[in-house]
């Protein structure tokens, strides 16, 4: 109980440095309504990543859905759809690796523009534009 209880502290803090850490937030909310989303990119270029990449991050806080395990709640974010800019489905994301876990899954794109598709915590499903830039981390919290 008392590992479970740690790693769901640990789970949250990495989340909040996580978000804390990331630079250039950009608020913007859709016309004719009140809620906002938050969208943000950071660079974190690995050893493994070279210059001129033509890859980016794309990291989802989709809407939670909570998971009882045994007397502990996990809260896993939901998956979500990547389409192309015409519409076609690109990619399909779980968005958690088990029901425990509660740390979205960072995704691999190549560089380019994409509507995503997910459930945001409080307003059901949304569709956002995300801009994948070279080498960085585009971040969607669907939250208010």
């Amino acid at each position: 109980m008392k590992t479970r209880l740690h790693s769901s502290l640990s789970k949250t803090v990495l989340l909040l440095v996580s978000l804390a850490s990331s630079i250039g937030s950009l608020a913007t909310s859709q016309a004719g309504t009140s809620y906002a989303f938050f969208v943000s990119a950071a660079h974190i270029g690995a050893p493994h990543h070279r210059e001129g990449s033509a890859q980016g991050y794309l990291l989802v806080y989709s809407a939670t859905d909570p998971f009882d395990d045994g007397g502990l709640v996990f809260n896993a974010h939901s998956s979500y759809s990547v389409y192309t800019p015409d519409g076609k489905l690109f990619k399909n994301v779980e968005n958690h690796i088990s029901r425990s876990d509660e740390i979205p899954e960072l995704v691999s794109l190549p560089v380019g523009s994409y509507i995503v598709g997910a459930r945001s915590e409080n307003n059901g499903y949304v569709r956002l534009r995300a801009v994948i830039k070279p080498g960085q981390r585009t971040i969607l919290a669907l939250y208010e």
